[in-house]
């Protein structure tokens, strides 16, 4: 049984009693309309999971209506009646959008089986919505956390940016959080149904990366056994988020400025150009324009990729946002772990302010990390604060590099004690790969 609302449109009142008591009797609720006016009156106000509509109706064509219902409605089913020897209007208004269609006469062992199928779908429909929603909001400008002045600034002009196809440029130093505000930039744009691509420039080999970025054809080189898509192609009518920029040699920013310039470009070993239709945000943390004076950036590409550039502050700068953020981290790192960890004593809050936050929010996040791991009551205490482990972090006797370091690899051996001894399982509680961990564990002399 469904409780699902089915509208029928028909002009035929008989026609329509008849199949509304059919359907009610199966469990639906049941609307009527006589005409294409009445019929989206209904539409505009009812969350209406089913339409079943006539082909031709007194005020216009079935095939008309069926377009206007799915751009008020995109989850909403049309299922179309014919009149006998019709059924090419039916194959018309499935290859229009119908999910189906019946010819009047059709018993109940034929109308039955097509609404409950397109019911079905309605629904897949409608959670998909949902949830597509649901990350739109995870991943929009109201999840980001700060409220201090500076970062209300930043996300106010990436939320005015967000709906235009602008090139977008995010500057700021690591750990401030780029890629959440090209994701929310993205979430908050007409792409949104679209692909995020995010392609971390200083990530991939500088000898793969032009093949990664725009793929190749078979033969382009020793192993390219058949043809690639690139990360570009990839992104085709979404957003490519192209992450530590300035990593990039300068054959290849020529290669990228052409793209952004004309919409085109070559796969490695391919002489045909190819075009894709791709919005692209840019993020570093370097000095672009420094870059530019030493030669190591294309001045064209610079101005290109600044259209719209946004600073992203440093965590030093709105110190009046870490303990909402310390607030979330400990909640999500929490529930990640297993802990009854559900508060801070204030001595730690305290601490927190007095930080440096070389690695911003980044930095943030990993102390909350270890210090969850690390408690062994409800209450995080003063004592899991860097400082108290490591000395004070404005101490002159070592520096703030050797301070984080020291810190991760605390953390790293805390994480492998929690999960027995297994990298994979400390990898995933880390977030990072297990590549990435055997190489922080060789780096650290750890075995």
């Amino acid at each position: 049984m469904s409780n699902a609302t089915i509208l029928i449109i028909d002009d035929e009142q008989n026609l329509r009693q008849v199949m509304s008591r059919v359907l009610e009797l199966e469990g639906y609720v049941v609307l009527q309309a006589g005409n294409i006016k009445q019929g989206l009156k209904i539409i505009e106000k009812e969350d209406i999971a089913l339409v079943i509509s006539d082909v031709r109706l007194p005020d216009g064509n079935g095939l008309d209506l069926l377009q206007k219902i799915k751009e008020l409605k995109p989850c909403t089913e049309v299922v179309v009646i014919t009149a006998y020897g019709t059924i090419s209007d039916g194959v018309k208004a499935i290859k229009a959008g119908a999910f189906d269609y019946i010819t009047k006469g059709d018993g109940d062992e034929q109308l039955i089986p097509v609404v409950s199928r397109a019911i079905e779908k309605a629904n897949m429909q409608k959670r998909i919505s949902d949830l597509e929603k649901q990350l739109n909001r995870k991943f929009g400008f109201e999840n980001i956390i700060g409220e201090s002045p500076l970062m209300k600034k930043s996300k106010e002009l990436a939320a005015r940016v967000a709906p235009t196809d602008t090139t977008v440029l995010l500057l700021g130093e690591t750990g401030t959080g780029k890629e959440i505000f090209a994701q929310a930039i993205h979430n908050s744009s007409v792409r949104n149904n679209k692909p995020f691509i995010a392609v971390n420039c200083s990530a991939i080999a500088k000898d793969l990366l032009e093949s990664e970025m725009f793929g190749y054809k078979t033969g382009a080189f020793t192993g390219a056994l058949k043809d690639k898509k690139g990360l570009v192609e990839e992104a085709d009518k979404g957003t490519l988020f192209l992450d530590e920029i300035g990593e990039l040699n300068l054959d290849l920013q020529a290669k990228i400025l052409r793209f952004l310039e004309t919409g085109t470009y070559y796969k490695v070993g391919d002489s045909k150009p190819l075009h894709v239709d791709v919005r692209i945000i840019a993020a570093t943390n370097r000095d672009l324009l420094k870059e530019i004076e030493k030669g190591c950036f294309r001045e064209d590409l610079y101005y290109r990729l600044s259209v719209f550039a946004i600073a992203l502050p440093p965590l030093r700068d709105r110190k009046e946002d870490i303990n909402a953020l310390a607030w979330h981290f400990l909640n999500f790192y929490a529930a990640k772990v297993k802990k009854p960890v559900n508060s801070f004593d204030p001595e730690f809050l305290k601490g927190l302010q007095n930080l440096e936050y070389k690695g911003n929010t980044r930095e943030l996040k990993n102390i909350i990390e270890r210090a969850v791991i690390l408690s062994n009551t409800s209450i995080i205490g003063a004592d899991l604060l860097p400082q108290a482990q490591f000395g004070s972090a404005n101490n002159n006797s070592r520096s703030s590099s050797y301070d984080l370091s020291a810190i991760e690899k605390t953390h790293i051996l805390k994480v492998l004690e929690l999960a027995g001894n297994n990298k994979t399982k400390a990898a995933e509680l880390l977030d990072i790969g297990l590549t990435t961990l055997y190489r922080k564990l060789h780096e650290y002399g750890i075995e």
